[in-house]
């Protein structure tokens, strides 16, 4: 076996791995590195009908991933719903995903009789791509209790809609919102939050006073 087949056969491997991956983003990125690869190595040996194949793999590749980058940050394309804390879809969603949110939120427990709780989901068109449970500590403090998203859509972090929608948390006259102690691979430093301790602390911007008149 020579360089040349070994170039082909690690192109094939990166195409077949690309196909195993749960999230989509990462899906499209090491297909098209896979494509790519190929499309060389079947130049290089002139089997043309597999170079035009992978050609237009990388470009319906390269298609999805413009789309996806670019609208990652776009507010038309995630919404967030506010549900209620004992609403039945939001308990299911949590049980069809209870193994993974323990993995990346360890010691995650969640009360919907308790009070001053409040629940989020954020969704594309009709799919839940993620959850935000938080409640009420003192002193107009918003603790985040559960901040997930669903493997599909995880290195896109559509939580960010949450916290970029400040009202949600001021018009309960918080001042400031916490993120889950120990929490895995968090990407608040991202949003404007600080480290404080094993939390990340994002301080809100004041509720402009309304007018008497």
């Amino acid at each position: 076996m020579n360089w040349l087949d070994l170039v082909g056969w690690a192109g094939s491997a990166v195409l077949v791995w690309s196909l195993l991956q749960s999230r989509v983003l990462r899906l499209r990125a090491l297909n098209l590195i896979g494509s790519v690869v190929l499309i060389g190595y079947n130049a290089a040996i002139e089997v043309w009908p597999m170079v035009g194949l992978n050609l237009v793999l990388a470009a319906i590749n390269i298609w999805y991933l413009r789309g996806m980058l670019a609208t990652r940050h776009d507010e038309k394309t995630y919404q967030v719903v506010e549900v209620g804390v004992g609403d039945q879809f939001l308990a299911h969603t949590l049980r069809v995903h209870a193994t993974d949110i323990a993995r990346f939120n360890p010691g995650f427990h969640w009360d919907p009789d308790a009070s001053g709780r409040s629940a989020f989901l954020v969704v594309t068109a009709d799919e839940v791509v993620g959850v935000v449970l938080s409640h009420a500590e003192a002193r107009g403090v918003a603790q985040i209790d559960l901040d997930y998203v669903t493997p599909k859509f995880r290195d896109l972090t559509p939580g960010e809609f949450v916290y970029r929608r400040s009202h949600l948390f001021t018009e309960r006259g918080f001042h400031r919102v916490v993120s889950p102690p120990r929490m895995v691979a968090p990407y608040y430093h991202r949003l404007g939050f600080r480290p404080e301790g094993d939390s990340y602390v994002l301080d809100l911007p004041a509720t402009p006073a309304t007018d008497p008149r």
